[in-house]
C-alpha cells in the first residue's frame, strides 16, 4: 500500500530501527533518539495520500509524539540531577518525581489512560495500514520501556499508580466504544483497553505481557489486514460491512470478539493468563477493573452483532450472491481465532490435569 510511495522502504526501516534502537539502549539520551527516529520514519506513512483528514491526524500525532518526548527528556534530566547518570540500570537512584513524569512521557506516547483523548481521533482519519501499525508496533517499545522502569525502582507507591491508569484504561476503552460505530473508532478504544491489561500484566511479570502484546498484535493484523482486502477504506460505520458479503462480515464480526475476548476464541487465552497471575498477587483488586471494562466492550461488540444480523431482513441471507467465496486471507484469520483459543483452552486444561 505504502511501498507504492517513493522510499517508502526507506521509511519503513526507519521506523524499525527506531524502536529496535530504542528498546537496546541503556542510555536515556538514546532512548529519546531511537523513539525520535521512529517517528521520522512514521510520519511520512500517515500522509503519503495528502487527504485532508491524513493530514489532520499526522499533526495531531506528531503534536502528541512531541509532547511525549519533552516528558521523556524532562524526566530523564530530573533523574540525571539526583543520580548525576543517564544510564538506565538498576543501580540508578530515581526520584518519584523523575519516574512519574518518564512514565506521563511514555503512556503518552503509547495512548494509555490519562493520555488517551488523542489515539480515536488520530486513528479514525487514517488508512488500515497505517492504524494497523499505529496500534501494533509503535506501542512495542513504550512498553518495554516501562518494564524498565519497573526493574529500576519497584516501589509500593508506583505501583499502585501504574496499576490504577492499567485499571482506568481498561474502563475508558469499554466506555468509550459503547456509542461509537466507526471502525476505526471502536478499535482505537479497544487498543486502549488492552493497554491496560498489558501494563498490568507488565506488574505481574515481563513474560505475561510479551504473551499478551503477541496475541492482541497476531489478532490486530488478521482485522486490519482483512478490513482493508475487502477495501472497506471508505466505509462509514459497521453496517456497511454487510454490503461485502455474509461471510465477510461474520469473519470480521467473530474476529471482533476474539479481540474483545470472548471465549473460546483466542483474545480469551490473553486475558485467562493474565487472570491466573494477577489473582495471586497484592494488585489483585484491580482485576475487577480490567474485567469490567473488557465486559463492557464484549457488550458492544456483541450488540453490533445481533443489531446487523439479527436485525437485517431474511431475504438478504437467502441471497445467494451475497455468499460470496470466501477469500485466503479472511479464512485463516477465522480458522487461528477461533481454532487456536480452542487448542490454548484443551491445551492448558490438559496440563492442569
Amino acid at each position: 500500500m505504502f511501498s507504492s510511495l517513493p522510499f517508502g522502504f526507506l521509511f519503513i526501516f526507519t521506523m524499525i530501527f527506531g524502536t529496535l534502537f530504542s528498546i537496546s539502549s541503556s542510555h536515556w539520551l538514546g532512548i529519546w533518539a531511537g523513539l525520535e527516529i521512529n517517528l521520522i520514519g512514521f510520519l511520512p506513512i500517515l500522509v503519503y495520500q495528502k487527504s485532508m483528514s491524513e493530514s489532520e491526524s499526522a499533526v495531531k500525532y506528531f503534536i502528541v509524539q512531541a509532547l511525549g518526548s519533552s516528558l521523556l527528556m524532562f524526566g530523564s534530566l530530573s533523574s540525571y540531577s539526583v543520580s548525576f547518570s543517564w544510564e538506565n540500570v538498576m543501580e540508578t537512584e530515581f526520584s518519584v518525581f523523575a519516574l512519574l513524569i518518564i512514565m506521563s512521557g511514555l503512556i503518552t506516547k503509547m495512548g494509555m489512560f490519562p493520555f488517551h483523548y488523542w489515539l480515536p481521533s488520530v486513528m479514525a482519519g487514517l488508512p488500515w495500514i497505517s492504524c494497523m501499525v499505529l496500534a501494533t508496533w509503535q506501542k512495542i517499545a513504550p512498553l518495554l520501556l516501562i518494564n524498565s522502569l519497573f526493574e529500576l525502582n519497584l516501589m509500593y507507591f508506583f505501583m499502585m499508580i501504574v496499576c490504577l491508569m492499567a485499571s482506568g484504561s481498561s474502563i475508558v476503552g469499554g466506555i468509550g466504544g459503547i456509542n461509537q460505530t466507526q471502525i476505526r473508532a471502536i478499535l482505537a478504544y479497544s487498543s486502549i483497553g488492552h493497554l491496560g491489561w498489558m501494563v498490568f500484566a507488565l506488574s505481574q511479570g515481563v513474560w505475561a505481557m510479551k504473551m499478551y502484546l503477541s496475541i492482541y498484535i497476531l489478532i490486530s493484523l488478521c482485522i486490519f489486514l482483512n478490513l482493508w482486502r475487502v477495501n472497506l477504506n471508505m466505509m462509514k460505520n459497521l453496517n456497511t460491512l454487510m454490503s461485502s458479503s455474509t461471510y465477510n462480515s461474520n469473519a470480521v464480526m467473530v474476529m471482533l470478539m476474539s479481540l474483545g475476548g470472548l471465549p473460546p476464541l483466542l483474545g480469551f487465552i490473553s486475558k485467562w493468563s493474565v487472570i491466573v497471575m494477577g489473582i495471586n498477587s497484592v494488585f489483585w483488586s484491580f482485576l475487577f477493573m480490567l474485567l469490567l471494562g473488557s465486559v463492557m466492550s464484549l457488550f458492544y461488540y456483541l450488540s453490533l452483532y445481533f443489531c446487523i444480523f439479527l436485525g437485517s431482513s431474511k431475504k438478504f441471507f437467502l441471497n445467494k450472491s451475497n455468499w460470496v467465496k470466501p477469500n485466503f486471507f479472511m479464512s485463516f484469520g477465522l480458522a487461528l481465532n477461533v481454532v487456536g483459543g480452542i487448542i490454548l483452552i484443551l491445551t492448558g486444561v490438559l496440563m492442569e490435569i
